[in-house]
């Protein structure tokens, strides 16, 4: 699905054709454009012709958890990949990689021993929800929909920055998914001057900053990134963040064993954060290992939360997805590639 080309395509039609072709692919969910009636045949013809609605992909349903994770093949036969998590509350959340690759080569994360490979377009990020959007009205009961989007798949969102803003909106837009945009997450790995312009975006948008470690040291070992922006310029950016929006900052904190979840390490955090953590929460994730790596013990993460929960800090524990289905970030394009 290319939106460049489907906008292209009807250029020379009245108005209300484009207005029937969006509603058949974002709200109807179509994916033949035969079975949009309301346009003519020649127009759909064509349309199948140069805007074809087929997306290349490969879903893997966990046993364990309510989690499908899908591996999709773009037109220059790049992949990337999306996660569609289904919590027992109702929601339907879909992780979205924004690029082929990634820049910032964490050594915890499979992603970053891919390399960038590009930028993903609006459409390339888009489709990932569409996705499954139509796998949810296949598999499921009537009027399940996706609810929630987190940036937080393969890529930086923030070193693609025009690319992502413009695909949350039309998530976003009432007309196409009607996302609320207090449903939409962007996580950074703390690129300032990203989480700087995030600040004056109008919509209600969720800031999360992947923290991982408690110190430069421990930090740019584990993220090169800290290097170019040290954990004090990237807790300035968010204390900026917090005056100018009055949002709450969600910190995600990767729990691995014998690196960054010793009983220091909390007390460390504590401090980090600071003595108004009103608008602050951490979120541990236990580790979902890609091989360098071991996840943290239970009876570590239990210490390590409770540090932070004496300490008045708001944090949610939550156990890795799909651990069968190669969950993790990167886990299975890299698989694939090799």
């Amino acid at each position: 699905m290319n939106l460049d080309k489907l906008k292209e395509v009807l250029r020379d039609q009245p108005k209300f054709r484009f207005k029937q072709a969006w509603q058949a692919i974002f709200v109807d969910l179509i994916e033949n454009w035969d079975d949009n009636t309301t346009l003519p045949k020649d127009l759909r013809d064509r349309l199948k012709e140069e805007c074809p609605l087929k997306i290349k992909s490969t879903a893997f349903e966990s046993n364990n958890t309510d989690t499908t994770k899908a591996l999709i093949l773009l037109e220059d036969k790049s992949q990337i990949e999306t996660v569609l998590m289904q919590h027992k509350d109702g929601r339907n959340t879909v992780c979205v990689s924004c690029q082929v690759g990634c820049p910032v080569g964490c050594a915890f994360c499979a992603t970053g021993t891919l390399g960038l490979g590009r930028n993903l377009t609006v459409s390339e990020i888009v489709l990932q929800v569409l996705f499954f959007a139509r796998y949810l009205k296949k598999n499921q009961k009537e009027n399940t929909r996706i609810t929630n989007i987190v940036y937080m798949g393969m890529g930086e969102p923030f070193m693609n920055y025009d690319n992502v803003m413009a695909s949350v909106k039309l998530l976003n837009d009432k007309d196409a998914f009607n996302i609320g945009a207090r449903h939409i997450s962007i996580s950074t790995s703390g690129v300032v001057p990203g989480i700087q312009k995030f600040a004056k975006e109008p919509l209600q948008l969720n800031l999360a900053i992947s923290l991982h470690a408690t110190n430069d040291e421990l930090r740019s070992s584990l993220m090169p990134i800290n290097k170019r922006f040290g954990i004090d310029r990237v807790m300035q950016a968010v204390e900026e963040y917090k005056n100018d929006r009055d949002r709450q900052i969600m910190f995600e904190y990767l729990m691995m064993d014998n690196v960054n979840d010793r009983e220091e390490h909390a007390r460390e955090l504590v401090e980090l954060l600071g003595n108004d953590t009103s608008l602050y929460m951490v979120n541990l994730i236990r580790y979902n290992p890609t091989g360098k790596f071991r996840p943290s013990l239970p009876q570590n993460i239990k210490k390590f939360k409770n540090i932070l929960m004496r300490a008045g800090i708001k944090t949610s524990e939550r156990f890795a997805f799909g651990q069968d289905i190669n969950a993790a970030c990167g886990q299975l394009a890299l698989k694939n590639k090799k």
